[in-house]
């Protein structure tokens, strides 16, 4: 089964968001992870939805995904978001 990323951000700070994905995509790529959703036009259907940005990232496996998310090079990329951007994050299981 596939991981994948499903990320919410609001953006304070864009000088440093800029920073944050140029590092956030080095990790990312250096675990294999494909960009399925990165920005881009939405609607939202139902519900609440209180954030301006989506991001969703596919990786081989469950335990690739967390592994990018705990490794050196993602952590030293969230750095430079941390305080500059309302993020929410999950990791999901899936096809």
């Amino acid at each position: 089964m596939k991981g994948y990323w499903n990320m919410r951000v609001n953006i304070q700070d864009e000088t440093s968001y800029k920073k944050y994905a140029e590092k956030a995509k080095i990790a990312i790529k250096k675990f294999g992870g494909k960009y399925l959703v990165r920005g881009g036009k939405f609607q939202i259907i139902e519900g609440k939805h209180e954030f301006m940005r989506n991001v969703i990232v596919e990786f081989e496996s469950f335990e690739i995904a967390k592994k990018c998310f705990d490794s050196k090079e993602y952590q030293e990329a969230r750095s430079y978001r941390v305080g500059k951007a309302d993020f929410n994050g999950i990791i999901i299981e899936g096809y």
